[in-house]
């Protein structure tokens, strides 16, 4: 199976990006879709009626969604296998700026909008340190010098990033990532691991385990399909 995992502030455009994906997937693909959120999102559901395709999402409550999405991983891989699909998309909620959700054997895509500011990227450093490529969105709405400024901020972030740019409502310039999309290798069979390590805090992901799944982890702990944390540990 394929992992994606886009990130991004929010209203930058990420649920633009990935509808443009999944237009432009391969024949033969078959994706699923995870929407992490906090408290409100639908995203799933205009995705599943527009597209025709399994959608679920989780909201994190009281957790932080981004270590959320770090404990639901596991689960979601298998239910998307269940389903025999072979692409698995994942949008995080994009509010913890400092977490990097990326993972091994994952396409991570961070997604940025062109007029939140050329020093947004400075301030969205650690989301974009670890991703394979920067999806800059809104770009008809800024001139060219100004997309040039942007994209010399993300390069002194990331010097050697895959940069895009694109009116991702439209999908021009998206190409190249669906180019980056078609060759990303599957997940082999060594175990998926966090990239980097997360903040830190006071739970076994804040400390540096990297292990997904909730069952590796102690503490507070949401399992894919519960709506309420649950606590493990002594």
């Amino acid at each position: 199976m394929k992992l994606l995992i886009v990130a991004g502030p929010p209203s930058g455009g990420k649920t633009a990006v990935i509808r443009q994906i999944i237009r432009n997937l391969p024949e033969g693909a078959l994706p699923a879709f995870l929407k992490i959120d906090v408290v409100h999102a639908t995203e799933d559901e205009e995705l599943a009626e527009e597209f025709g395709i399994p959608a679920k999402k989780v909201y994190s409550g009281d957790l932080c969604p981004d270590h959320m999405g770090i404990l639901v991983l596991e689960d979601a891989l298998r239910w998307a296998e269940d389903l025999s699909r072979n692409v698995l998309i994942i949008e995080s909620a994009g509010l913890c700026l400092r977490c990097t959700p990326y993972t091994t054997g994952s396409l991570g895509i961070a997604v940025i909008s062109s007029i939140s500011g050329t020093n947004s990227p400075f301030k969205m450093a650690p989301l974009l340190a670890l991703a394979d490529v920067a999806v800059v969105t809104k770009t008809d709405l800024v001139s060219q010098a100004e997309k040039e400024v942007f994209r010399e901020s993300i390069r002194k972030v990331v010097p050697g990033i895959d940069i895009v740019e694109t009116n991702a409502i439209q999908g021009t310039g998206l190409r190249y990532l669906m180019r980056r999309v078609s060759g990303q290798p599957e997940a082999g069979a060594e175990p998926v691991m966090l990239r980097g390590s997360p903040p830190l805090g006071v739970c076994t992901i804040c400390i540096g385990k990297k292990e997904i799944g909730w069952k590796n982890h102690f503490g507070v702990l949401r399992p894919l399909d519960m709506q309420e944390p649950v606590y493990r540990g002594d």
